[in-house]
């Protein structure tokens, strides 16, 4: 399903951990590491789509996050003519993406790359917030910019989940309304 500038509706996930860290897949068979993606099927909203690829590709379901920001907008990002299948090219420019950023609310052992049938990581690991803009693939960059600087505003601050955490309760929506910390993207 394309829109008429040949884009592909898409989401993207940024999952974070309790220390604001970023889950970083790699992709099977290959040497190249994202954030977990999918396209949005026709009659699907955005966040039906995020829910069923985070639940595809890393096993997680609705009750293991709690959905802290989204994009505004669409964000695009055209493919270079050497990933389109040949059959697609003319038709096919890329992704338009909106982009979730989640907080995962269960231990890590939840997280599961063989949920599906058809997987797209065979390894994982938490990365500081910035450090996916250093090793994305090259046309991916500019999107995965504009996410992760929209959507830092949204980030928890680390000593008020630590001071929740010591008190016994878990992430709660009470950090939505707390004061945001806006880390810089590096330079």
């Amino acid at each position: 399903m394309l829109d008429r500038d040949g884009f592909r509706p898409n989401v993207g996930i940024i999952l974070l951990n309790q220390k604001n860290q970023v889950f970083w897949g790699k992709r099977i068979r290959t040497h190249s590491w994202q954030f977990p993606q999918g396209g949005i099927d026709r009659g699907e909203t955005p966040e039906q789509a995020m829910y069923r690829e985070l639940q595809e590709e890393v096993g997680l379901l609705t009750e293991h996050v709690r959905v802290v920001a989204r994009t505004r907008d669409w964000l695009r990002y055209e493919v270079p003519d050497r990933y389109i299948r040949k059959d697609a090219r003319g038709h096919y420019k890329g992704q338009k993406q909106i982009w979730f950023l989640l907080q995962l609310v269960v231990l890590d052992h939840a997280l599961n790359l063989r949920a599906s049938t058809h997987p797209e990581f065979d390894a994982w690991r938490w990365n500081d917030y910035w450090v996916p803009l250093e090793s994305v693939v090259e046309f991916k960059r500019g999107v995965y910019e504009l996410a992760l600087i929209e959507l830092s505003r949204y980030l928890p601050r680390p000593e008020l989940r630590t001071r929740f955490l010591h008190q016994g309760s878990g992430p709660s929506e009470s950090f939505s309304d707390a004061p945001q910390h806006h880390p810089s993207p590096p330079h």
